[in-house]
């Protein structure tokens, strides 16, 4: 089964940021992300399809 989310590294990789940005800046951007677990544990992760979605929103048109 393919991978449905990303965690907070991985989607600071893809998207070429740093990680303290995607924890500050992700959200007021529109990147929503998911929380599973409470606590100390939590995870927070990124849908990859809300990931590409999101890029795709970004690009800029030129002309």
């Amino acid at each position: 089964m393919a991978a449905q989310f990303m965690d907070v590294r991985e989607t600071a990789e893809y998207l070429n940021m740093s990680v303290q940005w995607v924890y500050r800046e992700a959200p007021r951007a529109g990147l929503a992300p998911y929380r599973f677990g409470a606590g100390r544990n939590a995870k927070i992760q990124f849908k990859i399809s809300e990931i590409h979605a999101w890029v795709k929103q970004q690009k800029m048109g030129m002309g």
